[in-house]
């Protein structure tokens, strides 16, 4: 099984200068790593817990969630008003056991047409709590949080409460969720505890090394829990693996790929992404953005390669296609890049986002090669999150927001400009830039 991740995200033309940096501000005190949080399972055993949203397909959302008791309908009441449901729709459940223990029954309904814009109130399995949940709009403007390597400790909860205190539409995940890593009732704590954000907003979310949970021989297939728990809209776009997939909304085309899964030319994956490719029209959706899990550009000592047969196999088709931004996780620190294409400054590639500091157990990767890369326009190894807003067509705005405890200070920030406006990309006789 092959590694990394492929890019697709939003398009940049750098009119805000940022820090001339290639690391932190001197007067921050980072802070150390934190506990783990376990966050425990309160209500009856036929209640919905680990309820969780995510877009699937035009006007629709699936409905993800898990009981104790078998015997729990997979239906979701829902209405624009609370405890008022006009609508309901039933779904798929599914279990799966692992060594010796079986989690509770995943149900997934999937319900629509829903209006954009809108606050749902809703029901799950026809008892219990009702929740709410806000549907993206249908237009710009559209803000989504982005985090990489959540994972589920304290400085998790910290990220959390910093995405949560201010508004977004989408919360975009590049996969290491709950690193679980074979004990499954750390999936169940991790999605008690991203429930109160889960539920409100859609969680678009890929694979990371920490969901692959294989073992050769005893566990030849890996995803057990991920698959079974968080899935995807792959159907919906035309991906045969719930690792692999793509979403629109609001003007944006997003790429979600598998870095573990198989990605070179004669891959299934590598097929579904060039027909997906094939399909977009800039000028309804002006903005491509990818997600992956391993980095294909990386100036941190950690993770040095890994994403490198990745890249090879399938950098040119992203840029081809002029694919925006690119965000990938993985490496515990944050990292942003000038537009690139193979390894040189090109305007007309991807700018290359590390994000994978959302507040993991394994702590952070503190050390960057020197001297730095000149395409390496700003890197720090703290905790944080990104909100990336798309203004209109044209531009968009990426800001980082570092965690510092009560506070989500904003460390890194970028005006960028969508390459469906720069007549240049477009023109195949452009060469590329020369390797800085």
């Amino acid at each position: 099984m092959d590694k990394k991740l492929l890019a697709l995200v939003l398009a940049s033309f750098l009119f805000v200068n940022t820090p001339d940096s290639h690391a932190a501000s001197n007067d921050y005190i980072r802070k150390p790593t934190r506990p783990l949080v376990a966050t425990p399972h309160q209500r009856s055993k036929s209640d919905p817990q680990q309820v969780h949203v995510s877009l699937a397909g035009k006007d629709h959302m699936r409905i993800s969630w898990v009981t104790d008791d078998k015997n729990v309908e997979s239906k979701v009441e829902y209405g624009k008003q609370p405890a008022k449901y006009n609508a309901v729709a039933t779904g798929e459940n599914t279990e799966y056991e692992f060594f010796f223990y079986t989690p509770g029954t995943m149900h997934h309904v999937k319900i629509g047409p829903l209006e954009p814009a809108t606050t749902y109130y809703y029901r799950c399995g026809g008892q219990g709590p009702e929740f709410s949940f806000k549907t993206p709009p249908a237009t710009f403007p559209i803000e989504f949080a982005v985090v990489g390597d959540l994972g589920q400790t304290e400085w998790t909860v910290s990220t959390l409460a910093h995405v949560g205190s201010e508004d977004y539409d989408v919360f975009l995940l590049p996969g290491d969720l709950s690193y679980a890593d074979f004990q499954q009732p750390r999936w169940d704590s991790f999605g008690r505890l991203v429930e109160p954000y889960a539920s409100r907003r859609p969680w678009m979310v890929t694979e990371g090394n920490h969901e692959v949970e294989m073992i050769p021989i005893i566990l030849p297939h890996g995803f057990k829990a991920y698959n079974a728990r968080w899935k995807m809209p792959f159907e919906e776009s035309g991906s045969t693996s719930n690792l692999y997939y793509s979403f629109d909304v609001a003007g944006i085309h997003i790429l979600m790929l598998g870095s573990y899964a198989d990605f070179d030319h004669d891959s299934a994956q590598y097929g579904w992404l060039v027909e997906d490719l094939a399909k977009v029209d800039r000028k309804k959706t002006p903005w491509v953005v990818a997600l992956l899990h391993a980095p294909w550009y990386n100036t941190n000592s950690a993770h040095q390669g890994e994403g490198e047969s990745m890249r090879k196999a399938m950098e040119e088709v992203l840029y081809k296609a002029r694919v925006d931004v690119v965000f990938a996780g993985h490496v515990h620190a944050y990292e942003r890049f000038t537009r690139i294409y193979d390894k040189k400054a090109d305007p007309c590639g991807p700018v290359y986002i590390t994000i994978g500091d959302g507040g993991n157990r394994e702590g952070l990767a503190m050390k960057f090669k020197e001297p730095g890369s000149p395409l390496s326009l700003y890197r720090e190894p703290s905790f944080g999150h990104g909100r990336l807003r798309m203004l209109d067509e044209t531009r968009a705005h990426w800001s980082w927001h570092r965690n510092n405890d009560t506070d989500a200070y904003v460390a890194d920030e970028v005006w960028l400009e969508s390459l469906s406006t720069n007549a240049a990309c477009w023109d195949t006789t452009t060469p590329n830039k020369d390797e800085l």
